[in-house]
């Protein structure tokens, strides 16, 4: 198998992998088709940031916990109740706007719920991954996952900005409840050692406590994750607004918001397949400064440009920075954690990563509503870069880390 490819020998991984692709595709999917509904509806960005704002605030409160469970309970277990969960969420979702009795307080409502869900898999399915595969191939696997993840960013974005200009929303979301079907397949399929997830010991607030003690007590975590909380809260925020930069300053319709989104899911899925590439691994640190830096310098040209292509451009970039940030930091997570403590550690990365993203998302709104998209998502960029090159002066040892 090449190199490249070399985690996908480990069949469980290979399940996984497989339908995630496939269910992964159905999200970008929902995500454009809700984005542009919610446009629709109300001609508003603040409600597009309230509706992100809806999603990801679940994260915040509870992926915490998501950790604990994901530390204590099978976690294949765990991710059929999630999938299943988010299953019933695109379904409602679809039935409503298919009768055309959808309105923006069912969509926030409905955004919470798949958020709920999400704080529970999201620390779930990244601990896993070590397990399915050892430590030796996680940094492929981890890039492999984000080439799944920014191929269906690449491809679904576009499908659905077809389908929402020819048929309307509801079939990305009908679509995307059907994708979660196949992941419930592939994990009823994995073959996993009885007992070998399940830690029964110690109630949910020690082990919670347990788990944040040593957190505080590792300066490099603790880093890197606030590298994740600056771009959670003021970077990827951008992407609330993209509904914005497409219908109003770039005049483009569901097509176009589509491609541009795209364009973001092409640099991201081309910087991933760069990270699984490499036999090497022990430049880490360079490759998560590198990223650091360059998507919000890329952000703070989609925020100037009026061209459509020169966007387009901008978010390839943004999108390539990001996983060379974001790849690295959560491998290095995960490789700087000991086994017992990796899912509650995971669960805080769901917590810096999603969970930051409510308060980056009404702040977007918030501003863009007051001053216009080009402004919050400039001001947002800077800070990005001010603080990465702060982290760069007073850290120079990130840039070392393998």
């Amino acid at each position: 198998m090449p190199h490249t490819f070399r985690a996908l020998k480990h069949r469980n991984f290979r399940l996984f992998w497989t339908s995630r692709i496939i269910s992964l595709t159905g999200n970008w999917m929902q995500t454009v088709a809700q984005g542009w509904l919610v446009y629709r509806l109300t001609d508003s960005p603040l409600y597009l940031g309230l509706v992100g704002f809806a999603q990801y605030l679940p994260v915040l409160l509870f992926a915490l916990f998501g950790g604990v469970l994901a530390d204590r309970f099978p976690k294949r277990n765990l991710l059929i109740f999630t999938n299943a969960g988010a299953l019933l969420q695109a379904l409602a979702l679809a039935i409503l706007t298919s009768m055309g009795q959808i309105q923006v307080w069912q969509i926030i409502g409905l955004a919470f719920l798949l958020g709920t869900v999400q704080a529970f898999d999201i620390p779930t399915r990244q601990a896993i991954v070590m397990e399915m595969v050892g430590q030796d191939d996680l940094l492929n696997a981890i890039a492999l996952n984000s080439s799944a993840f920014n191929a269906a960013r690449t491809l679904g974005p576009a499908i659905a900005g077809i389908l929402v200009s020819t048929i309307g929303e509801a079939a990305s979301f009908y679509l995307n409840a059907l994708g979660f079907s196949v992941v419930i397949g592939a994990l009823l399929r994995m073959r996993i050692p009885a007992g070998r997830y399940a830690d029964l010991s110690g109630s949910v607030w020690a082990r919670l406590k347990d788990g944040l003690r040593y957190a505080r007590s590792n300066r490099t975590l603790l880093v890197l994750l606030s590298l994740v909380i600056v771009s959670s809260v003021f970077g990827i925020s951008y992407g609330t607004l993209l509904p914005v930069f497409a219908r109003d300053l770039l005049h483009a319709g569901p097509s176009g918001y589509g491609l541009l989104l795209s364009g973001t899911g092409l640099g991201a899925l081309l910087a991933a397949l760069l990270l699984a590439s490499r036999r090497r691994s022990r430049d880490k640190g360079r490759w998560l400064t590198l990223g650091n830096l360059l998507f919000p310098s890329m952000l703070l040209l989609l925020a100037a440009s009026r061209l459509f292509l020169l966007s387009w451009l901008a978010l390839f970039g943004v999108g390539f920075g990001l996983v060379l940030q974001n790849a690295n930091v959560n491998v290095l997570l995960q490789t700087l954690s000991p086994e017992r403590y990796r899912g509650r550690v995971m669960s805080l990365y769901a917590l810096t990563f999603m969970g930051m993203l409510p308060l980056g998302s009404l702040q977007a709104g918030a501003v863009a509503n007051a001053y216009g998209a080009p402004v919050a998502v400039a001001a947002g960029a800077l800070i990005c870069l001010l603080f990465g090159l702060v982290i760069l002066l007073k850290k120079p040892q990130l840039r070392r880390l393998e």
